[in-house]
């Protein structure tokens, strides 16, 4: 498995050997060994795994968990394929403001780690994509916020030609700049202390 560090600090992509023959094939999405040699430290424990599906042109995000309790993700495509984006949003962060983007389908299986406090979005290019992912922590409702995906200074990788469907919640979300005024963006140090918390749990 390869791994490559992303434009956000502390995200990464994975990318597993895949073994085809004509049976179909097998893949490895998640490699406990690739990852730690990657961040220098083992997955989160797991809490819950989450599944969802959506139609060609769907746009979901830009989520995020309140710091604390905080959520780190580990995500792949299982069918279709979509733009899985990771935007800092952690304030004090080295990389905040700055996004980056992998394209996720179950050619070459490609992974994304969203360490604690980072944005999550994605766009499904496909009808049926199936997003896949593992969570550090469970979803409680009251804890779990979003950002404008349209958000023009954040200028995230919308496809051009495709009409985005969000829901009402994506589409009422405040901009970046609304919601660092507003206080509501976890704060870089200490999403770093609850992903030292984990790792500690974890050893």
């Amino acid at each position: 498995m390869q791994a490559r560090p992303l434009a956000v600090d502390g995200a990464f992509e994975f990318i597993p050997r895949v073994f085809p023959d004509d049976r179909g094939l097998f893949v490895s999405p998640f490699q406990e060994a690739a990852f730690v040699e990657a961040t220098g430290r083992p997955l989160f424990p797991v809490a819950q795994t989450n599944h969802s599906r959506s139609r060609r042109g769907v746009v979901r995000g830009v989520h995020f968990t309140t710091t604390p309790p905080g959520t780190a993700k580990y995500v792949h495509c299982a069918r279709g394929a979509i733009i899985d984006i990771v935007v800092d949003i952690r304030v004090g962060s080295p990389t905040f403001g700055k996004w980056d983007s992998v394209r996720l389908d179950p050619e070459d299986f490609r992974s994304v780690y969203f360490p604690v406090g980072v944005g999550h979005a994605f766009v499904a290019l496909e009808d049926h994509s199936v997003a896949s992912y593992l969570l550090s922590s469970p979803y409680v409702a009251e804890h779990e916020l979003a950002l404008s995906v349209l958000d023009p200074e954040l200028g995230l990788p919308i496809p051009t030609g495709l009409d985005p469907l969000l829901s009402d919640r994506d589409r009422k979300a405040p901009t970046l700049r609304e919601a660092l005024a507003a206080g509501l963006l976890p704060h870089y140090e200490e999403c770093l202390a609850i992903e030292a918390a984990g790792r500690d749990r974890r050893s």
